[in-house]
């Protein structure tokens, strides 16, 4: 069966385009911040400490997120693949033998993934140096080191992500025909302890944080992250609630295509929730920080700040704008992925009387479920950071901020789950509905 995966990679590479840009990124991401800790096994005692606190809190972050992000979308490829397994197993496969064979290919495109993210990382690492050199947090004669930590890393992570998803989608992809799939338990265990883990940084940045200014920061972040991860964790109960609650506007604003749309997302909730992740990570992310950072200019005006704040202000939007932009790519990446495979679906729509502007509606509507539930998602962890640093760092729970940059945040994701799906959608409904069906 691994013979068959390699086989399938090379006849089918179009079909782990979204896995590999996932795991590409990820992995480019993982080595640029890892690479600070072979840099500073050769630097001084304050630089090192501070190239280690980057990649510690930094790398932190990026690991779970790029974890989330590469499972997430490897479980969306495969599950694409549910006919292919599903005549495999009729042609007389085992379970096992498609499981080697979907962890097989998951390992073959991790690896190539992450040996094309070595240069870009290598590239990434030394800009990120550098900005610190250039900030005072690093000695200007400290040489750049990408070594094997960056590299087992950036191999590592990636690759357990990928067999760690592969794994995980065997078991509703490889059993026997008419299995009904186990009730989501494990996930939803995960949200919560994600979720608790969120509540327990807002608490400490909240009460041991109180007055520590920019040190609270990394608490603050941390909550946010945590908090729109274990809420993405819920996407598929979230996007049913949501959908309940506009369903009746979305039928009235859409005819027709409203009431199909609402239909479809109640009957693809699981396939459409892989969609809500991104959005909600990246609603989240930028929100807590572009506000958390308006909180600290604000509490800090007017008074003396220690040398290293304004350094760790510019590196906190520097390290958070290449994880929000990783974020927004895996938006458009899974969208993409999530609307690609629909080309049969759209055709029998259109034997059935659809205009290509009515399944276009169709899908519009279906991504307003999708990007409405995102971004609430995200809207609420960005509390787990706002709330408690505000209260910290200002003395108050509700920010004195204007609305315009949360808006604006809304709108950037709004245009990207938008354009991403319409776009994906036209490119389908080109040519005839018949030679879709074959």
């Amino acid at each position: 069966m691994i013979a068959v995966a390699l086989r399938g990679l090379r006849h089918r590479p179009g079909g782990f385009v979204a896995t590999f840009l996932s795991a590409f990124l990820g992995a480019t991401l993982l080595m640029t911040f890892a690479a600070m800790l072979d840099t500073a096994a050769g630097a001084d005692t304050v630089s090192a400490e501070s190239l280690s606190t980057t990649a510690a809190v930094a790398g932190g972050w990026c690991l779970i997120i790029v974890i989330f992000a590469v499972t997430s979308t490897l479980s969306l490829a495969v599950r694409r693949r549910a006919e292919q397994t599903a005549l495999l197993r009729r042609l007389g496969a085992t379970g096992p033998q498609v499981g080697r064979m979907i962890v097989g290919e998951a390992v073959a495109v991790a690896l190539v993934a992450s040996a094309a993210a070595v240069p870009v990382g290598l590239v990434l690492g030394r800009l990120l140096l550098a900005l610190m050199q250039d900030t005072g947090q690093v000695a200007a004669g400290v040489g750049y080191a990408f070594g094997p930590v960056a590299l087992g890393v950036g191999f590592g992570v990636t690759l357990l992500g990928s067999v760690v998803a592969a794994v995980a989608t065997v078991r509703r992809t490889a059993g026997p025909a008419g299995a009904r799939p186990e009730r989501p338990r494990a996930r939803r265990v995960a949200g919560v302890v994600f979720l608790l883990i969120a509540t327990n940084c807002s608490v400490l940045t909240a009460t041991l944080m109180d007055g520590k200014g920019i040190d609270a920061m990394q608490t603050a972040g941390q909550a946010g992250i945590w908090a729109a991860i274990g809420l993405a964790l819920f996407a598929p109960e979230l996007l049913r609630l949501v959908t309940a609650v506009l369903a009746g506007p979305v039928r009235l604003a859409g005819g027709a295509a409203g009431e199909l749309a609402v239909l479809g997302v109640r009957q693809r909730t699981r396939r459409l929730a892989g969609a809500v992740m991104p959005v909600a990570l990246f609603t989240g992310i930028a929100t807590g920080t572009v506000y958390m950072q308006g909180i600290e200019d604000d509490a800090a005006a007017g008074t003396i700040q220690p040398a290293y704040a304004r350094d760790i202000q510019t590196l906190n939007y520097v390290v958070v704008g290449m994880i929000t932009v990783f974020v927004a790519i895996m938006l458009v990446n899974s969208l993409i992925a999530a609307t690609a495979h629909r080309r049969r679906e759209f055709a029998q729509q259109r034997l059935a009387g659809s205009t290509r502007g009515q399944v276009l509606a169709l899908v519009s509507l279906e991504g307003l479920l999708v990007t409405a539930t995102g971004v609430l998602s995200g809207s609420t962890a960005s509390l787990f950071t706002i709330l408690p640093f505000g209260a910290a760092r200002a003395d108050r729970v509700w920010p004195d901020a204007s609305p315009v940059a949360y808006m604006t945040i809304v709108v950037i994701a709004v245009a990207l789950t938008g354009l991403s799906l319409l776009g994906t959608t036209r490119r389908t409904l080109r040519g005839p509905a018949v030679a879709a069906l074959r």
